[in-house]
């Protein structure tokens, strides 16, 4: 086992998943019908939480199906638990019985994409808003589901889309940023990850996606002192050193891009 793999809780796990963690969570999805939040399944507090909720979620649910926060607030549960074929269950019935619901439908896409499912998801988020009125967390999501497709154009023209409704957004611009890296522009994606980190709405992630593309440029020091920001001095150089090793590898960049299909493939 690489060392990568053995730092299954660290930043250096989701950077190294080609981004697509990182890309889908910068999208935003709604928690609730109207609240917008993270779409990781993270661990800690949120992963606690959702544990404390889950059974509560699922007697409302199967009370009450057709309810859209209900059905909505559970997937998340699901989704945070590491239950995500449950959660595109629960929202594959939510969006069949709300088949022109824009909130459901981009939650139910996002989490076909958390299970590796792009085609669908593409499909899905296609209809989660309308040209005349588009939502720029769909955009972003969709830029990042074309990624995962490898048309990382495509991705670039969403990005793009989406920061013309928030200008200097910076989960936007993180999750191009990672575009670029992926389609091997590694100054672009160096200057866009730059900006995006130094805005002082950037949260953990994108710095991590910064310190993903020092990496790949080979420049581990400077990605270590970035990681050390949001870990501590001796996770920052574990991950850094990892980071070393995955990039001196003949299919690094191979590796990078498949990571990530391979940890969700669909069970079954």
């Amino acid at each position: 086992m690489g060392p990568v793999v053995v730092v299954s809780r660290s930043a250096l796990r989701r950077l190294l998943a080609a981004g697509a963690v990182a890309l889908l969570a910068s999208g935003c999805l709604s928690r609730a019908p109207m609240t917008t939040g993270s779409i990781e399944a993270g661990t800690g507090a949120g992963e606690a939480q959702a544990r404390r909720d889950i059974g509560r979620l699922a007697s409302r649910y199967n009370g009450n199906p057709g309810e859209v926060g209900t059905a909505i607030a559970y997937a998340n549960a699901l989704r945070a638990t590491d239950q995500t074929a449950q959660a595109v269950a629960v929202l594959q019935q939510t969006a069949l019985r709300n088949p022109k619901n824009t909130i459901v439908l981009a939650a139910y896409g996002k989490t076909l994409a958390e299970a590796g499912r792009y085609g669908e998801a593409a499909e899905v988020l296609q209809n989660a808003h309308s040209p005349a009125n588009p939502d720029w967390r769909v955009l972003s999501a969709q830029g990042a589901v074309a990624d995962q497709m490898g048309d990382h154009v495509q991705a670039q023209r969403y990005y793009e889309a989406a920061l013309k409704i928030v200008p200097g957004e910076p989960s936007v611009l993180s999750n191009l940023g990672l575009s670029y890296a992926l389609a091997k522009r590694l100054g672009e994606a160096e200057q866009v990850l730059r900006q995006a980190a130094a805005d002082p709405r950037a949260d953990a992630r994108v710095r991590q996606n910064l310190a993903l593309v020092l990496g790949l440029a080979g420049r581990t020091a400077e990605a270590e002192e970035v990681l050390r920001r949001d870990l501590g001095p001796a996770e920052a150089a574990q991950n850094a050193a990892a980071l070393r090793a995955f990039m001196s590898q003949p299919n690094g960049w191979q590796a990078i891009r498949s990571a990530d299909a391979r940890k969700r493939k669909p069970a079954g």
